[in-house]
């Protein structure tokens, strides 16, 4: 199964209302997607958001890594060839991790059409239902409030909810989510970098103080600074969970040797890909440090990938694959079935895409 051809295009998807957080908002799923077609004629799809506050990679910048560096490196190559190819992607390009994802992601389709099984076994297998959160936008309490009961009413039982533009502000819009949602509810804040080492200690702690019970705190601080991540985790007993801090495993490594915080987020579009992410994934179980898999408000192409990662280790105990059912419409046939907050994986080879509409190619 050599690749013959790589197509780059376009999918746009309309969310069913603004995303919002301490860094953007979004209104609709802006992506870039990767069509990589081999001599069997089987074909692999991979996707790439432009996130620039975050991974720094823009729609131009992402075709451009593709069209002028990954592409000619891939094309020629053999799937069978797998860890070869994987390196190679890697050199091909210096960061560029929201290209190189969505490279890999089509390259992990082709490998589990290659054995013929669903990529999540050829992982590792763990599981093939996970139970993901969902995401509650920042906004005042009362509409938050109103937000988050909805989603219990959904059947959602664990809330992620968007903080970090306003620390008394935040404090107020807790309290409110809290008494409106009781407390079965599992409740995450995500502050986005929103927030300095200090004004995060202070604002948890008020939190903790209220009795708010938060399950966690995602990257409180700037992703540079890991000595205030480091300096939030000693001084909070919620646990913190590092997000935009880690890219690479190398970085893995540096938050969890510094005790820079509890848990780690893996995301895609950070890493550049599943093969970098299974390296995370080692790194975490060998220190014992449990793990999340988040996606970047993608379409079901890539988080259908980050699905198959999640079900296939059990260091991932935590799910963020909320992104599908943010969306007014699916146009991807296949591929993971979103049930609210109810995942789960069909055993059809690679990442069981069917069909995806809406694509307009370059």
């Amino acid at each position: 199964m050599k690749i013959t051809d790589i197509k780059i295009g376009h999918i746009s998807i309309p969310l069913k209302r603004p995303f919002k957080t301490a860094l953007r908002s979004v209104y609709s799923v802006e992506d870039v997607v990767v069509k990589v077609i081999t001599d069997t004629g089987h074909a692999g799809y991979g996707e790439a958001p432009p996130t620039g506050v975050i991974t720094g990679d823009t729609t131009g910048a992402i075709i451009g890594a593709i069209e002028d560096h990954i592409k000619k490196t891939l094309i020629g190559l053999d799937l069978e060839n797998f860890e070869e190819i994987m390196l190679k992607l890697d050199k091909a390009v210096v960061k560029n991790t929201s290209a190189k994802a969505a490279l890999d992601i089509a390259l992990h389709d082709l490998y589990g059409q290659l054995y013929n099984a669903p990529l999540y076994k050829l992982l590792g297998g763990y599981r093939k239902e996970i139970t993901t959160d969902i995401t509650i936008s920042v906004n005042s309490p009362e509409e938050m409030a109103e937000d988050s009961l909805a989603a219990i009413k959904e059947g959602y039982k664990t809330l992620k909810i968007k903080v970090g533009k306003d620390a008394a502000m935040d404090i107020q819009r807790m309290k409110a989510i809290r008494k409106a949602v009781g407390y079965d509810a599992d409740l995450r804040i995500d502050a986005n970098q929103g927030w300095r080492a200090k004004e995060a200690i202070y604002t948890l702690r008020k939190m903790e103080d209220a009795g708010l019970n938060i399950e966690l705190v995602e990257q409180p601080v700037p992703a540079h600074d890991l000595e205030g991540l480091k300096l939030v985790t000693d001084h909070v007993s919620i646990p913190v969970l590092a997000d935009e801090s880690v890219f690479s495993p190398m970085d893995a490594i540096k938050i969890i040797q510094m005790r820079a915080a509890d848990l780690i987020n893996i995301k895609l579009m950070k890493t550049g890909g599943i093969h970098n992410a299974l390296k995370i994934c080692s790194v975490a179980e060998l220190y014992g440090v449990e793990c999340m898999v988040g996606c970047m408000l993608e379409s079901k192409i890539s988080v259908t990938a980050a699905v198959h990662l999640a079900a296939a280790k059990s260091i991932v105990t935590k799910v963020d694959l909320d992104g599908p059912v943010l969306c007014q419409e699916d146009p991807i046939e296949g591929g993971a079935l979103f049930d609210n907050s109810q995942i789960t994986i069909e055993d059809t080879p690679g990442l069981g895409f069917r069909e995806i509409h809406g694509i307009v190619y370059n």
